[in-house]
């Protein structure tokens, strides 16, 4: 066929198909019709599409090839959706993607077949998001209710002032396009959301961000959303991060923003790692803050006020005496009684009742890794002359190192400086510069860090130390490359950092002091 500019054309006709009732009726008055002479019926087909195509015929792998994809600047147009409100213009838009969940994916955050809308946000910050019932149902057993349950309601327009616009657009996002974009701003907005609307995938993925990026500057916050949102494995990771680096949790700004209930059980824990003038000091500050979020006067009043209770939970008598009479004696929030008593308490042979738990924190007890079968000593080394002792290591779970055993003088007593590193790639963890004295034993002598270094699995780090003596030290053999320690698993490799001999068959750094 050639149409009216001359073009080569194929006509391609489409037949109504009838019931076959209807065909023997038709085949009937047909043969009826033409004996009387009446007129024929119409024809069964009713319109013929025309449409281009070239003289090569294609085979189906041409017309559907495994990997073809739409040009990327068509995508990208209709990408931009994803971000935006931006309505699909293209009458095909669905021909650009192959599988249904890039097709559902286009619909995220857009205007288009939207049958419901969403005001996210306090009033004042509330943002208009679309939404397509039949996809939230789907996703949400809360939106199904919601929708087309017994007592859905019909609304147009749903308003949900309690959950921050990015944190809903968050959990659409998973919905729509199965896809999950967490950040450290809004993780915990989205875990309310997650878990307000009964998604429970996104709410295990946003629980997991948290472990994964918990430390001591947000664990007591994390500890006190682990609660409200009853994540029992997170409170768990909560306070294993507390217990063991407790003096920099409580010296965290986040530590001030925790409610009051967080406060007292953090107050009333029996294995934190802390002196008792530092959570002292902690319950001041978050005392201030308090004071602040309740628009009161800063005042030693006010500041005794709202502790309450959990003023008692601070063992003020397990203080050093120093640490007492410089601090908690001149800070104004203790009573002249109680003053007075506790004076007593340290000083005199009766002693009298206090409200203040009287026994100090039993605290965590340090574990030790020793990675050596045996050790010895030779006249002709271990020397240290400014060398650096290093050696690799990695574990199968967080821990936390306090600190490393090293070996003494093998030649009677004698005193060594050491200045101890942990690094990670490269990056400086913790290092401290101290003395120990060894008595001529074989035995390990520790050497501690300031605070302990949170150290997460899977990941090599490097513990160095460069020994200052005159004497000569034992030194350990038979190393071993992994080492089991309850339930961690320790695994050791040689650091190009070492220049005085130690690796993993002897040396140095005999012992990992940690906590788990």
């Amino acid at each position: 066929m050639v149409d009216a500019k001359g073009r080569n054309m194929k006509c391609l006709t489409f037949f109504l198909m009838l019931p076959e009732s209807v065909k023997s009726k038709s085949s009937k008055s047909s043969k009826k019709g033409n004996a009387s002479g009446s007129s024929k019926l119409p024809p069964v087909c009713y319109e013929i599409i025309t449409l281009r195509s070239k003289k090569k015929k294609k085979m189906a792998a041409d017309i559907f090839p495994t990997k073809k994809a739409a040009s990327t600047t068509t995508v990208q147009q209709y990408q931009q959706n994803l971000n935006n409100n931006n309505t699909i213009q293209n009458c095909n838009w669905q021909g650009l993607y192959s599988t249904i969940r890039e097709r559902n994916s286009v619909m995220f955050n857009n205007e288009l077949m939207a049958d419901v809308h969403f005001v996210v946000g306090h009033p004042g910050r509330t943002q208009r998001l679309p939404g397509h019932r039949y996809v939230l149902a789907v996703g949400s057993s809360v939106f199904h209710a919601m929708f087309y349950g017994e007592l859905a309601e019909n609304k147009d327009e749903i308003h949900i002032p309690d959950v921050e616009p990015a944190a809903f657009l968050a959990m659409l996002k998973y919905i729509y396009c199965d896809e999950i974009d967490l950040s450290a701003d809004t993780v915990l907005a989205t875990l309310y959301a997650a878990k307000k609307y009964i998604v429970p995938h996104l709410a295990r993925a946003c629980v997991n961000f948290l472990e994964t990026s918990l430390s001591a500057k947000n664990a007591c916050v994390l500890l006190s959303q682990s609660c409200l949102f009853e994540e029992p494995e997170l409170t768990q990771r909560c306070w294993e991060v507390i217990d063991a680096q407790a003096e920099l949790a409580l010296r965290s700004e986040g530590f001030c923003d925790i409610d009051s209930q967080t406060l007292e059980s953090i107050l009333q824990r029996e294995t934190l790692n802390a002196k008792e003038i530092v959570v002292f000091e902690a319950a001041l500050n978050w005392a201030e803050a308090e004071c602040l979020r309740q628009e009161l006067t800063l005042s030693t009043d006010n500041k005794r006020k709202v502790l309450g209770k959990a003023m008692y939970l601070i063992r003020i008598p397990a203080m050093a005496l120093d640490d007492f009479a410089n601090g908690a004696a001149q800070s104004g929030v203790l009573t002249l009684t109680e003053t007075n008593d506790i004076f007593l308490w340290y000083t005199a042979a009766k002693k009298p009742e206090l409200e203040f738990v009287s026994q100090p924190r039993k605290g965590l007890t340090p574990q030790r890794c020793h990675r050596f079968q045996s050790c010895a000593y030779r006249s002709n080394q271990w020397r240290y002359r400014g060398r650096c002792d290093s050696i690799q290591f990695a574990v199968d779970k967080r821990v936390f190192i306090a600190g490393f055993g090293f070996y003494g003088s093998s030649c009677g007593s004698a005193e060594y400086s050491a200045k101890i590193e942990l690094k990670r790639q490269g990056v400086l963890l913790g290092q401290n510069l101290s003395k120990y004295f060894s008595d001529g034993s074989s035995n390990t002598f520790p050497v501690w860090f300031e605070y302990p270094v949170q150290i997460e699995p899977d990941t090599f780090y490097t513990a160095s130390v460069v020994l200052d003596g005159n004497e000569l030290s034992y030194f350990g053999q038979e190393g071993m490359t992994e080492v089991q320690c309850g339930k961690v698993t320790f695994q050791f490799q040689c650091s190009s950092d070492s220049t005085n001999g130690t690796g993993v068959q002897g040396g140095q750094i005999p012992e990992l002091i940690f906590y788990a």
